[in-house]
């Protein structure tokens, strides 16, 4: 379908030229008090992206990076595309919020990418402005996209599959951010891979929720309609958070057939949305649910099916998917066929897969689809980089049209993870996770640098998350990770959802996350802390940020309304404010 285009660029043009009065995206207003949907065209969004690319190229922007921190779902799309007409790089960032960490990161990404130019709303051109002179960036010029001058003088650059798109920063959940250098052949190769695995076509209404700055917000729900000549729908993530229900209201109010979220945000709709609200809702027409980005749970699956059957929720509708922002997005996905997989937790830890015995622990591990057909996934022994037979588990490498170039301006780490041989197989990206082929299909198990090593044994920190979290309905994200000493001591980090302190035991709490994690894992657990909701970190895409709630536990920064701590394990207090 896209052989023909040498760019996201060329083919953007051309569905503005094709269908020029289809709706491009639609925006529903925040709030069901106040305004209405905002509908704009093909014709509108070329025409804006136009103005604002021959205003970059007339600053010399081309073949320089240009980072975006956008509110606005419309101008946001507005400024990317104009980033890809006017043959610039697009950074796309969060805006800060005001919280400091996301500050610090995005002052990292700016020192990196060395932007020549910063694109952002009106609204918040002054702050963004002020925390770039602060971070010592006063030279960078911050400018309100919106209240840019539009100019007739743009021309189409020159550009090949070969040219760099974007800039997608990872998450930094398991790191340092950096940069993935996405080409438009890998944009456009990607495209592909999420056509055949969604089925979409022209027609096909697609959105959700999901920030736009993230991989699968950006490719999945905002660049694949416009790539197919459809619509994009989209509310923003603040409005799903506050009112989960506005999710399922826009899918039916919209006719959105295709939209996919972490696994929590399922779990969350399955907790926070009321038979009230539910009222008058039909998913009938949600024709592709995907679940991805995060650690996909069987029962989660379960509790939403059961829970939204009545308002029309198909099974076959609800699928699975793994991809990553080093692969653009997608690696493996597909319908439902691939039935969850219970297996030997003894023998999951030994990095096999067997059968349960009687009597014994056991796991279950969703599908995540087969690997598309462009794509080529190889199972390895990490330690030996030795190819290892379907059954076996080991780290997800993967080839494809869809795998980036490296990482921006890292040799170092573009060299360790995207240029490496397994059996003398050369140009595989070592994703970092581990996973097992069974029957065609991929099971993601965990991530490597997350694994917690207890005497020998290999532990997911998200099956020990998992398990606590069936403790008490009252209990909100949670993050296990271990930490260093003469021995491995695990931590466990777990926002409790009430504002009844006083009226709980929160000691008896405590202890009964360390029976629960002794009777299913008999491992003693050094550390819980019962924290307030919002404490753990996560990334926008959902995923729980346990590098950096080890590194706020080690420094003595994390204000628990409880916390058992064994001797080894005392760490600084927090400074008082």
């Amino acid at each position: 379908m896209t052989d023909d285009y040498r760019s996201f660029t060329e083919l953007m043009l051309e569905r503005a030229r094709q269908a020029p009065e289809r709706e491009a995206l639609v925006l529903p207003p925040d709030s069901d008090e106040t305004g209405r949907p905002v509908s704009v065209s093909y014709r509108s969004l070329d025409a804006s992206a136009r103005g604002l690319a021959g205003w970059l190229q007339e600053r010399g922007a081309a073949g320089e990076r240009v980072m975006l921190l956008h509110a606005s779902r419309h101008q946001f799309a507005v400024s990317f595309l104009a980033c890809l007409y006017a043959g610039a790089i697009a950074v796309p960032v969060p805006p800060t919020g005001g919280r400091s960490h996301h500050e610090e990161r995005v002052a990292g990404i700016l020192k990196e990418a060395a932007p020549c130019a910063v694109l952002t709303d009106a609204a918040l051109a002054p702050g963004i402005s002020r925390m770039l002179a602060d971070r010592g960036q006063g030279q960078i010029p911050c400018l309100a996209a919106d209240a840019v001058p539009r100019h007739a003088e743009w021309q189409l650059p020159e550009l090949g599959r070969d040219s760099i798109a974007y800039l997608q920063y990872t998450s930094g959940s398991t790191g340092n951010p950096r940069g993935v250098v996405v080409t438009h052949g890998n944009l456009l190769a990607n495209q592909e891979a999420l056509g055949r695995m969604l089925g979409t076509g022209p027609g096909s209404r697609v959105g959700g929720w999901l920030p736009l700055h993230h991989d699968m917000g950006l490719v999945g729900q905002l660049l694949h309609p416009l790539w197919l000549g459809g619509t994009s729908v989209m509310i923003t993530p603040e409005a799903f958070v506050k009112r989960p229900v506005r999710w399922l209201e826009a899918i039916s109010r919209y006719g959105i057939e295709v939209s996919g979220a972490p696994d929590f945000a399922y779990g969350l709709c399955v907790r926070r949305v009321t038979d009230e609200q539910l009222e008058g809702i039909d998913l009938s027409n949600w024709r592709i649910a995907v679940s991805g980005g995060e650690p996909v749970y069987a029962e989660t699956r379960r509790a939403f099916l059961d829970r939204f059957a009545s308002a029309g929720m198909r099974p076959e509708a609800m699928r699975a998917a793994y991809g990553l922002a080093e692969a653009t997005l997608l690696v493996a996905g597909g319908p439902a066929d691939g039935e969850p997989m219970t297996v030997d937790a003894d023998a999951l830890e030994q990095r096999r897969i067997r059968a349960p015995r009687p009597g014994k622990p056991v796991r279950t591990l969703a599908s995540s689809g087969t690997p598309d057909s462009a794509t080529e996934v190889l199972i390895v022994d990490p330690d030996t980089l030795e190819v290892l037979p379907e059954g076996r588990v080991g780290e997800i490498w993967v080839s494809g049209p869809g795998v980036a170039q490296g990482y921006w301006r890292d040799r170092a780490a573009t060299a360790e993870r995207f240029d490496v041989c397994a059996d003398g197989l050369p140009g595989r990206l070592r994703t970092g996770d581990f996973g097992v082929l069974h029957d065609g299909n991929l099971h993601v198990t965990g991530r490597l640098r997350d694994m917690i090593v207890v005497a020998g044994r290999n532990l997911y920190p998200q099956d020990l998350e998992h398990t606590v979290q069936r403790i008490s309905a009252l209990f909100g994200t949670g993050t296990a990770f271990a930490v260093p000493g003469e021995r491995e001591r695990i931590v466990l980090v777990q926002e409790l959802r009430t504002n009844k302190r006083y009226a709980l035991d929160l000691e008896a709490i405590a202890k009964g996350v360390q029976n629960c994690l002794a009777e299913e894992f008999d491992v003693s657990v050094s550390g819980v802390l019962l924290v307030r909701p919002g404490t753990v970190r996560r990334t926008t895409s959902g995923k729980v940020e346990r590098t950096a709630m080890r590194q706020l536990f080690l420094s003595g920064r994390i204000r628990p309304l409880y916390q058992h701590l064994d001797n080894e394990l005392k760490v600084p207090a927090e400074p008082s404010r």
